[in-house]
């Protein structure tokens, strides 16, 4: 089968690009990158792969930060990826509680669709890399390849088992960068 001509990684963002806390990351001083996150990204884009990021942002919900502080905190973050060449193309986000029962909130993979509509790409050839079992249900559910990192909550879901078949395990984003750019060069 050949490859679709569209070639897009579809990342969460608390745990895979950036600390995660129970706390919430509420504010661009909380937002900090992992050590080789976003030089990961710019590996991606270079090997010609765009960047869109699915990610489930309930503080907004619970009234712990507004819209106003998520935006701050991607700007950061699009700045911050920029200044060492890379690129995130979209960023997609859910701002419901899980009282909500919204389709966009992962597990539900509401956001995937979105993402696989506006980039039309073929999600068999399109890997979602998360650090819970939620990123990778929603993104098996359509039919992409589920990719754990082992940072953020990604240990601790590694050992709680239940993985979607298939799932491949990276130590962090740096890590599933390289192994999916030296899979894809084969």
């Amino acid at each position: 089968m050949p490859m679709p001509t569209k070639k897009v990684v579809i990342l969460d963002r608390d745990g895979v690009i950036n600390v995660d806390s129970d706390a919430f990351i509420k504010s661009p001083d909380e937002w900090v990158a992992l050590p080789g996150s976003l030089e990961a990204i710019a590996r991606l884009n270079q090997a010609g792969y765009r960047v869109a990021i699915a990610t489930n942002q309930s503080g907004i919900g619970r009234g712990l930060f507004d819209m106003n502080a998520l935006n701050a905190m991607h700007l950061k973050m699009h700045r911050m990826a920029a200044a060492v060449g890379g690129r995130i193309d979209a960023v997609f986000f859910c701002p419901h509680t899980s009282e909500d029962h919204c389709e966009c909130r992962k597990p539900r993979p509401g956001m995937l669709k979105m993402i696989n509509e506006r980039f039309e790409v073929d999600p068999e050839h399109t890997p979602v890399v998360g650090d819970s079992l939620r990123d990778l249900q929603a993104g098996a559910s359509l039919g992409h390849p589920p990719h754990l990192v082992l940072t953020g909550k990604g240990r601790k879901t590694l050992d709680a088992g239940g993985l979607p078949d298939g799932t491949i395990v990276h130590d962090d984003l740096r890590a599933f960068a390289l192994d999916f750019l030296a899979d894809a060069q084969e």
